[in-house]
């Protein structure tokens, strides 16, 4: 199937390395002086990499991604270099996908091409402690401020139903003239009071651009939303993890296919639930 994918234009990019930190998969890597789309896999096309670019190297286009094939992307890999080569398969090594790995490595072997030493350590690599940052495990210390003073009942600041945005109609009247949560969907777990400071006067819609399928519809209903309602206002509540980033993109590329010009409210939530 075709999908959005990032697409690096190599005589614009003058190697400066500032969209790597923000590619929400990891992605990419500076090699030979260049970006580089190391694997399609775990390009988003969300295009987070995209406003860091001073000089307009990465734009994102339609093509054929979907369902991965190792060989086409090993088509893609072999012409760029040995360097890329090993960055495309410690990236697969890295992520789990021992798979494609094995088949990778099969195609080197049968094109006579040396195999790099993949499993070696490799700066510059987002994902070099064996994953992806917003999956990495770790403890996480209770706040220290003391507990608020309970004075009653908590009440539930929820004004509509459903909230996960495949499922919101986007004709929905509770949306007229409203103040617009757009959140990702940890941010209610990670922020202990979330309802009062987040939720109350504000509809809400939650999604993950990490995993959730179907982004382009997401962006089609935001739109939506934007062109007939009325929206007062936009906040965006986010997680501060890297791919947390798409969730801005997505309502970015929804006010322009509306044409419609809002400011943005953006709050990034830490994972020990303090706001950045």
């Amino acid at each position: 199937m075709k999908r959005q994918i990032i697409k690096i234009d190599a005589e614009k990019c003058d190697g400066c390395g500032l969209c790597i930190p923000d590619c929400p998969e990891g992605a990419l890597q500076l090699i030979d002086g260049k970006a580089r789309l190391i694997s399609d896999m775990f390009c988003d096309g969300l295009g987070a990499c995209i406003g860091n670019c001073p000089t307009g190297a990465i734009t994102t286009e339609e093509r054929e991604a979907e369902p991965y094939d190792e060989a086409k992307v090993m088509e893609n890999i072999i012409p760029a270099g040995a360097n890329t080569i090993k960055a495309h398969l410690k990236h697969l090594f890295e992520h789990g996908e021992h798979g494609y790995v094995k088949q990778a490595v099969m195609i080197l072997k049968m094109r006579n091409i040396p195999v790099p030493d993949f499993a070696a350590p490799q700066g510059g690599s987002a994902c070099a402690s064996g994953g992806c940052p917003g999956s990495a495990a770790m403890s996480i210390k209770p706040g220290q401020a003391a507990p608020a003073a309970q004075t009653g009942t908590l009440v539930s600041q929820l004004r509509h139903w459903p909230v996960q945005l495949h499922l919101i109609n986007p004709n929905d009247s509770s949306f007229d003239n409203a103040d617009l949560l757009v959140c990702a969907d940890c941010v209610p777990f990670a922020f202990a009071n979330f309802h009062e400071k987040f939720v109350k006067g504000k509809r809400l819609v939650i999604l993950c651009p990490k995993l959730d399928q179907g982004t382009e519809r997401y962006i089609e209903k935001l739109a939506m939303i934007f062109q007939n309602k009325n929206i007062k206002s936009v906040t965006i509540a986010r997680m501060e993890v890297p791919c947390c980033g798409g969730i801005e993109i997505i309502v970015q590329k929804a006010l322009e296919k509306a044409g419609v010009s809002k400011m943005v409210r953006l709050t990034v939530v830490g994972i020990d639930g303090e706001i950045r």
